[in-house]
């Protein structure tokens, strides 16, 4: 049996290899704008935290024309930028495993639900999650603090009486600080676009190597 009923996994450095898309839907969007390009390098400044964050803190553009950014970017998103994803090696194996012992499991990301559902079934893990939980495009429900008690709802349960038996699992210190503040359980992932220790120091209670090495944390 699994060690909890409600398993949310996290899309981008989780369960999708998917930096090439979004770092050139990036550079489309702030091509377009004009505004002034950044050093994408380092992902960890822009995979993980909300996308209309991103422009407003790292492109460092005024709250509008960072919604401005944002429409571009899922614009050249949507045509290109979401079929430049791959599924981890090892994934669906763990997914299926799950499902087998009797656990729910979500796909719990900031990124547009529309998008995200789209991506799974491009990944071809569309059976592999009882829900597909994302943002609005509005920009609502962007944080992971919002978005783990709507997937944990969207899997039949309440954040009130389930909490100790949710477990979210992520790759940066956004998704551990999502969990913290919700007050759930946390397993984070060495192979994604994060870094361990602003995981560890979120609260993390166990890391992955590898998407293999998930299996045995939580069955």
């Amino acid at each position: 049996m699994a060690k909890y009923k409600y398993i949310l996994f996290d899309l981008d450095g989780t369960v999708s290899e998917s930096a090439e898309g979004i770092r050139k839907s990036l550079e489309y969007a702030i091509n377009t704008l004009g505004a002034k390009m950044p050093d994408l390098d380092d992902y960890t400044l822009y995979i993980g935290p909300p996308l209309i964050d991103t422009f407003i803190r790292l492109v460092r553009l005024d709250p509008e024309t960072a919604e401005r950014g944002a429409e571009l970017y899922r614009e050249y998103y949507n045509e290109k930028g979401k079929f430049l994803n791959r599924a981890y090696d090892g994934i669906k194996e763990v997914l299926t495993a799950l499902k087998a012992e009797g656990a729910k499991t979500a796909l719990c990301t900031s990124k547009y639900e529309g998008f995200a559902v789209e991506i799974i079934d491009i990944l071809g893990l569309a059976n592999c999650f009882d829900a597909v939980c994302g943002s609005n495009l509005d920009g609502s429900r962007k944080d992971k603090k919002d978005m783990i008690p709507y997937a944990v709802e969207s899997l039949g349960g309440s954040m009130e009486q389930d909490r100790k038996s949710v477990v979210m699992l992520g790759d940066t210190w956004f998704d551990a600080k999502g969990a913290r503040l919700c007050g759930v359980d946390f397993i984070g992932v060495e192979y994604g676009y994060g870094e361990v220790e602003p995981m560890k120091r979120e609260g993390a209670v166990a890391f992955a190597e590898k998407p293999l090495d998930i299996l045995p944390l939580l069955v």
